[in-house]
């Protein structure tokens, strides 16, 4: 049975193109749609989702290839790619009546949102984001042994075959290790949490393989495409991270400034899971970017 946000409605919802959407609806008010990260499902939002549903109407689906949702097999590029990606979340937030929103992703979450704010400017009311950089940036700030801690981008660009059959024949210990190394409070994610994730994880390999695929080729090409045309998000951002940029040795809030004009950058000392290890101080800053 897979595991949903209390007192929210379970819903399949259609996204782009005849993809079919997983998604957890509650709460009322002007809609924000959150997009979860790897390797979890819509679940992750579990808490932040039940704080912000007393003002608002809180959507949160599973990704395409994640979770419930369908995943597609990947018979080009583009089916993974987080302009389709982006496309399903606004498809899917229209079929519930909403052509504007706001958008507040993690981890892949937050690359789809990304893309989002750039595809659909005049769609994304505010646009959140949790621990990444883009696509293109991201590539370019990992380098020599510092690059290690993002081995499984590499593992997953690899061309089809290998990287399936080596995730899939240990899929609890390779999903289990990104669920390990990443939290700061594993208390934070109770041992259900953690098995919905590694049950969903270790059912979606091909696709999940295909969502990292993507990033490390037509992902890259589009926000180039965006860079080189001088392309910006027109809508309040706030990016939430740890502090890679000391880690890695680059500037995260110059990175996105160049993208996001108007932008509030923000640090925190809760792990990568942020959403379930501080969701008081996430959804305070979802309030606060709402506000704007």
């Amino acid at each position: 049975m897979t595991l949903t946000i209390p007192g929210f409605d379970h819903i399949r919802l259609p996204g782009a193109g005849g993809v079919e959407l997983a998604t957890a609806v509650g709460g009322s008010g002007s809609p924000v749609v959150l997009l979860h990260g790897f390797p979890q499902t819509h679940l992750m939002w579990r808490h932040v989702a039940e704080r912000l549903a007393d003002e608002h109407t809180v959507i949160c689906p599973d990704l395409r290839g994640y979770g419930a949702s369908d995943k597609p097999a990947a018979t080009d590029p583009d089916v993974y790619a987080k302009r389709a990606m982006a496309a399903d979340v606004v498809t899917l937030a229209a079929a519930l009546g909403h052509e504007r929103f706001a958008l507040v992703g993690h981890d892949r979450g937050a690359l789809v949102a990304f893309r989002a704010g750039l595809d659909h400017p005049e769609t994304i009311t505010h646009l959140g984001i949790l621990d990444i950089v883009p696509t293109l940036d991201m590539w370019n700030v990992l380098h020599g042994v510092s690059a290690a801690v993002g081995y499984h981008l590499f593992l997953m660009a690899q061309p089809p075959g290998l990287p399936e059959t080596m995730i899939a024949g240990s899929a609890d210990a390779f999903f289990g290790s990104f669920l390990d190394a990443w939290a700061n409070d594993p208390a934070a994610m109770p041992e259900d949490v953690r098995a919905e994730y590694l049950r969903a994880s270790a059912a979606a390999v091909p696709s999940i393989v295909a969502d990292y695929r993507a990033s490390a080729g037509i992902d890259v090409l589009h926000d180039q495409a965006d860079l080189d045309a001088g392309s910006q998000l027109a809508m309040p951002v706030t990016v939430v991270q740890q502090d890679w940029g000391a880690r890695l040795g680059y500037d995260a809030a110059g990175v996105w400034k160049a993208w996001a004009p108007d932008l509030d950058h923000r640090l925190t000392r809760a792990g990568h899971f942020m959403a379930e290890e501080a969701p008081d101080e996430i959804a305070a800053t979802i309030r606060g970017l709402l506000a704007r």
